[in-house]
């Protein structure tokens, strides 16, 4: 059975994926298509619901439980990796319902989420490319933005300043590890293969664990610009045990994101059972 399969050109998800595309392990008859794309781009890709397996942020997943279930491996989820609202200038937490306009890497992403939940007034917002944000601030096109990614690692050195870690605030909040994305599979695909490629997925993310170096070649593909240790303390922040198995934690923790989004009225109310078990 062939499947198809969304992911970021992000590291941590080259990373991951790498084993079962590369048929580096016993895919046990599945075979996959894969197709890049930015984070917000497979949201929209799985909003129309054609797509059979990929990555999500978990606010987008809220409007497509009922055409999906989330696997146990593959997410990221962590501490001390959420996204952050950076500034040209000194602003403080305080400032920014009367900021101007604030840059964000997509209406559907979990950091635009996790920004409505610390601050319920908010300027305008206007979405980018997640790596055109820094520059946007650095011209003066927004007063704010709101990086994820490697950008986490890199805003500091353009001059720029860091006004709150919104994973920070959310740890702070709830206790839990900061939900931002995670690997979705298609509820119109048979239970035995939905289980079939948790298997898969999960065998793919230890592969690359046991043998850090074997995914570098496909990694490097799809992140040639980004400097070699940004790449591998991107990886480090995303991907741990959390990627291996959410466990109850983990699952905790999304279920608790979905139910604060739909108390504050972003999300819809989610009545289906969302992860394949």
């Amino acid at each position: 059975m062939k499947l198809t399969v969304g992911l970021s050109t992000c590291p941590n998800d080259t990373f991951i994926f790498d084993a079962m595309l590369h048929h580096k392990i016993d895919t046990q008859g599945l075979e996959f298509d894969y197709i890049m794309a930015d984070v917000e781009e497979l949201n929209r890709l799985a909003l129309q619901g054609d797509i059979d397996i990929t990555k999500i942020s978990f606010h987008a997943f809220a409007y497509i439980a009922d055409k999906y279930k989330i696997l146990d491996s593959g997410s990221a989820l962590g501490r001390n990796n959420g996204p952050l609202l950076i500034s040209k200038r000194a602003i403080s937490p305080s400032q920014v319902p009367s900021l101007e306009k604030i840059a964000i890497p997509g209406v559907h992403t979990t950091a635009n989420l996790l920004l409505h939940l610390a601050f319920p007034q908010l300027p305008e917002l206007e979405e980018y490319l997640f790596s055109d944000i820094e520059q946007a601030i650095l011209d003066d096109k927004v007063d704010a933005g709101l990086i994820i990614h490697e950008t986490r690692f890199t805003y500091q050195n353009k001059g720029l300043r860091k006004i709150i870690d919104l994973g920070q605030y959310w740890e702070e909040t709830t206790g839990l590890p900061v939900p931002l994305g995670g690997i979705i599979i298609n509820r119109r695909i048979d239970q035995e293969t939905q289980r079939t490629a948790e298997q898969v997925l999960r065998q793919s993310v230890q592969f690359a664990f046991e043998n850090p170096s074997e995914p570098y070649k496909f990694i490097k593909q799809y992140a040639q610009e980004m400097d070699e240790q940004v790449m591998y303390n991107h990886i480090k922040l995303y991907v741990n045990d959390f990627t291996i198995s959410l466990g109850q934690q983990g699952r905790q923790s999304i279920l608790t994101l979905l139910d604060k989004g739909n108390q504050i009225g972003m999300l819809p109310q989610i009545r289906e059972t969302i992860f394949v078990d």
